[in-house]
């Protein structure tokens, strides 16, 4: 497990089945929404598809140990088993779509820009939820987050 030291907080970082560096990928001009697509009604951001990664990779760094891992999960057709840092519980109902035409990513998840490695380093409890609904000028009436129309 890596810890990171972010302020006066350490926070433990996840072991990820291949290291991932945002900071090194949005230094180059790569946008969340480029490689987390929110399918349907936006409800989750998904994790990117191999493939989508493969198509710089195939090309850049293709020869560390890490491209060569993720071009095997490819190559036998597997997705990578990314471990979550965030997760909302079942009950909760959360747009990713909605949420991200008012707020930007960093908003709930950092400064993702700044990290080579990702840890959950924002709170997103229903406390943490309503400050913003709040500071938004958006309902805090139950049903808007606990049971969607």
């Amino acid at each position: 497990m890596r810890l990171l030291f972010l302020s006066l907080f350490v926070l433990a970082a996840a072991e990820q089945p291949i290291p991932y560096s945002h900071k090194k990928h949005i230094a180059l001009g790569l946008e969340c929404v480029g490689c987390h697509a929110m399918p349907g009604k936006g409800e989750a951001a998904t994790f990117p598809a191999e493939t989508v990664c493969m198509q710089c990779h195939a090309a850049v760094k293709r020869d560390s140990a890490a491209i060569q891992k993720l071009a095997a999960f490819v190559k036998e057709k597997k997705p990578v088993p990314w471990v979550r840092v965030y997760k909302l519980p079942n009950y909760v109902w959360f747009s990713h779509k909605v949420h991200s035409s008012s707020a930007a990513c960093a908003k709930c998840h950092g400064d993702v820009a700044a990290r080579d490695v990702m840890v959950k380093e924002k709170p997103i409890d229903m406390n943490s939820c309503m400050n913003c609904h709040d500071e938004e000028k958006a309902s805090n009436e139950c049903n808007v987050c606990h049971n969607p129309a």
